[in-house]
């Protein structure tokens, strides 16, 4: 069976950072498909647009999944009433047509947009894109309408995959994977890095944690928030405040309310305290300001504070600028559980750091957050 791939938006929409993609290392190794790209983004030609996106494609599922052979020829989840014809949404949408003269019709539910309108056999179809849509698919064999199938998710067990590393970019998120739910009332598991899953459990207790991500699902969903992303985003995210990028992803529009924290200790300070954070991700972020740092840290003190650094590392040197635990501050670095953070932040007068987790985390317990912003 032969894979074809279908798309749902223009290359130049799919690439919203053109720079970006042409200095992707895959680019710079194959003359053929840079050029394949350029002609693509330039002048939309078809037969450029159709290698590039063979080419690129399985390098995003790579991303997401180690293994793209998986994706496009693996097991599909959902069986029709049509021998050997199935589908599911793992990946945007994965079709398998039969032998057959088959007429495939694939558009958006809502708006009414078609997608795909072509005559296929034996072939599995993919669509470029893999965020949210309210796919309608129908099939037709002879002239007749033989399937009618509009994408749909009550009851049906949907995986999000929380791809990325980052801390506030998760935390972010996780609220619509809740509003969704709620929505849609389908069967929620959620897969995150290791070192946020306690955390994600004390916040979202009725999300069943996936031990991996694997397509024995319905449908799933992937979390990114990368500058210029390829499919997993439907406009460039730099356009959006990182608070309304999971409504995006999900197709959602109204942001919704962040959980309630239960704090799983006692205090543990009795004095009255301040966390800080010096560190991010990137030293975009970090405040520059000479001494700034120790300032605020004087001025806390003197107005009867403890002030604790909260950072994983005491110091940190990156893209050559080192930052480290102002002098006065008390040493709460190191690589501490997040519940703890959340934890101490949720029992802290409030909370001075920068554009981080840290921030997103204090934000989630309740503790106020003065942010030191401007990256």
């Amino acid at each position: 069976m032969k894979v074809k791939i279908f798309f749902v938006r223009d290359f130049k929409e799919f690439v919203p950072c053109p720079t970006k993609i042409l200095q992707n290392d895959l680019l710079k190794n194959d003359e053929k498909l840079r050029r394949a790209v350029e002609l693509a983004i330039e002048k939309n030609d078809k037969q450029a647009v159709n290698y590039a996106y063979s080419e690129l494609l399985p390098q995003v599922g790579k991303s997401f999944h180690g293994n793209v052979k998986m994706l496009y020829e693996g097991n599909i989840f959902g069986k029709t009433h049509i021998p050997g014809l199935k589908l599911d949404f793992n990946f945007g949408l994965r079709l398998d047509i039969p032998k057959g003269k088959w007429r495939v019709k694939i558009s958006d539910f809502d708006s009414g947009t078609i997608f795909f309108d072509e005559t296929v056999s034996n072939t599995r179809l993919v669509s470029s894109d893999f965020y949210y849509i309210h796919w309608k698919i129908e099939i037709f064999r002879g002239g007749k309408k033989v399937l009618d199938y509009t994408f749909e998710l009550e009851n049906y067990p949907v995986l999000i995959v929380c791809a990325s590393r980052a801390l506030g970019d998760t935390l972010a998120f996780l609220p619509y994977v809740r509003a969704f739910r709620q929505k849609h009332k389908c069967k929620i598991s959620v897969w995150v890095r290791e070192y946020m899953r306690e955390v994600v459990k004390n916040f979202y207790p009725e999300f069943e944690q996936a031990e991996q991500p694997s397509l024995n699902y319905y449908a799933t969903f992937y979390s990114t928030f990368i500058l210029g992303d390829l499919v997993a985003l439907p406009a460039d995210s730099r356009t959006w405040p990182l608070d309304r990028i999971g409504g995006m992803i999900l197709g959602l529009k109204n942001i919704p309310q962040l959980p309630t924290f239960t704090p799983t200790k006692s205090r543990e300070i009795a004095e009255p305290y301040v966390c800080i954070a010096v560190q991010a991700s990137g030293t975009r972020k970090g405040w520059h300001y000479p001494k700034g740092w120790d300032i605020v840290v004087d001025y806390l003190k003197n107005l009867g504070y403890r002030v604790l650094c909260i950072d994983k590392n005491k110091v940190e040197t990156l893209e050559g600028y080192t930052c480290k635990k102002p002098d006065a501050a008390e040493d709460f670095t190191g690589d501490i559980p997040l519940i703890e953070r959340a934890n101490m932040l949720y029992h802290a007068e409030f909370f001075v750091g920068l554009s981080s987790g840290l921030s997103w985390l204090a934000h989630y317990v309740g503790c106020k957050v003065v942010m030191i912003g401007g990256f």
